[in-house]
């Protein structure tokens, strides 16, 4: 999908459109401008100048994704606002709305099942999808399907995507940033040298910034420069596994099938606060966050249909220190209280004098609610995942 957030904020406020927009910091609560709503009006009526500017953020949010007017002056997801500001202090600042986000990524998904039912889910705004015996699948190299989609998804949702058809999903993948947005780039085997290998190792999904910072320096900046390379020597400088995982992507090779069906291992739910929060000072509004956190988790195991019993916590201390504790309860669960509890139980042991940046909830072991794992007796006892000493403070939320 199409800069997927700020796409779906800009059906919200088509005033908006063509303008310079990030999405991030906070979650949406009330927004300033609809407080400001003349009586009768929408939320299309209100005036751009109302809207907050970049320039004014203060906080170390970061941006989840930025429309593409903003996306030119250098500005982009995982930035940090404050940074962003000084590259696009003009830019209008919008909170996430990520309720919003996955009802609009369930309707093009369940558009797409309808055309194509061999798709894999990689996430809230990206998906694989088989072409290989969709009616029409392989008319213009799969482009009439394409459009088909695209055209279905925007008459639906009034969102743009953007496709990449190939033969496997690594080319698929990096043909689908080609021609964006609302794109469609047809990359058959042949293309490999013409418009792969030109583009820079980066392009690769699963060539992070560390291996291609390593690449650079044996002089290796393209896909072509990576081929060009030996296999046994990419194994002997980056590792049997992966040194053979590079020869084989920088040559287009990529056996993996989509896959429909895949069992999540845990789900989590986690935020950063806006300001240092202390387990004493501010007790109370840490408390609140960990139970919303909390409920929200559970909501998300009920809606998706899973049970777990594993509980963990996550914290960032000011310091930019982890902290991670969890807890094996005896029986599968999907209740928040139950996951308040256990997880508060995983705060009692870990240190909370320093003040904190971050904190999160997670449940593991997931079984399918009602499977007979789920539904099996419980255990006799409760059992520690690990065993670390009690925290000293004295004061937990």
């Amino acid at each position: 999908m199409d800069a997927f957030y700020a796409s779906v904020e800009l059906l919200r406020y088509p005033q908006l459109k063509g303008k310079a927009v990030v999405i991030g910091g906070g979650r949406r609560r009330v927004d300033e401008a609809i407080r400001n709503l003349p009586e009768g009006g929408t939320l299309a009526d209100i005036p751009v100048e109302d809207f907050p500017l970049l320039k004014d953020y203060t906080g170390r949010g970061v941006i989840t994704t930025a429309t593409y007017p903003a996306r030119q002056f250098g500005v982009g997801s995982a930035m940090g606002l404050m940074k962003a500001a000084k590259l696009c202090p003009q830019a209008i600042i919008l909170p996430v709305d990520f309720d919003e986000y996955r009802r609009y990524s369930r309707a093009f998904k369940k558009i797409i099942l309808e055309v194509a039912p061999l798709m894999e889910d990689r996430g809230v705004d990206e998906v694989y999808i088989d072409f290989t015996d969709v009616p029409g699948g392989q008319r213009e190299g799969g482009r009439s399907l394409a459009r088909l989609l695209q055209k279905a998804i925007f008459d639906a949702t009034g969102l743009t995507c953007s496709i990449g058809v190939a033969p496997n999903k690594l080319i698929a993948k990096m043909a689908s940033e080609f021609n964006k947005p609302n794109g469609i780039s047809i990359v058959y085997e042949d293309d490999l040298e013409k418009l792969i290998w030109p583009l820079p190792c980066r392009k690769v999904n699963g060539i992070g910034p560390k291996a291609d910072e390593k690449l650079k320096r044996f002089g290796i900046e393209t896909v072509g420069q990576l081929a060009a390379r030996d296999r046994d020597w990419l194994i002997a400088n980056f590792g049997k596994a992966t040194g053979a995982w590079m020869h084989e992507v920088s040559w287009g090779r990529d056996d993996r099938a989509v896959v429909t069906e895949s069992e999540p291992v845990s789900m989590s739910r986690e935020t950063t606060f806006d300001r240092d929060l202390h387990a004493v000072r501010d007790r109370a509004e840490l408390g609140a966050i960990f139970t919303r956190l909390c409920e929200q988790l559970a909501a998300d195991l009920q809606r998706k249909g899973y049970v777990g019993k594993t509980i963990g916590i996550k914290l960032r201390y000011d310091d930019f220190r982890i902290a991670t504790r969890d807890q094996t309860i005896d029986r599968f669960t999907d209740d928040a209280k139950t996951i308040r509890q256990t997880g508060g139980l995983c705060l009692k042991r870990v240190p909370l004098e320093r003040p904190l940046r971050l904190l999160g909830v997670r449940v593991g072991t997931l079984a399918k609610a009602g499977s007979p794992e789920a539904l099996a007796p419980a255990a006799t006892s409760t059992h520690r995942a690990a065993a670390e000493p009690v925290a000293t403070t004295a004061s937990l939320f």
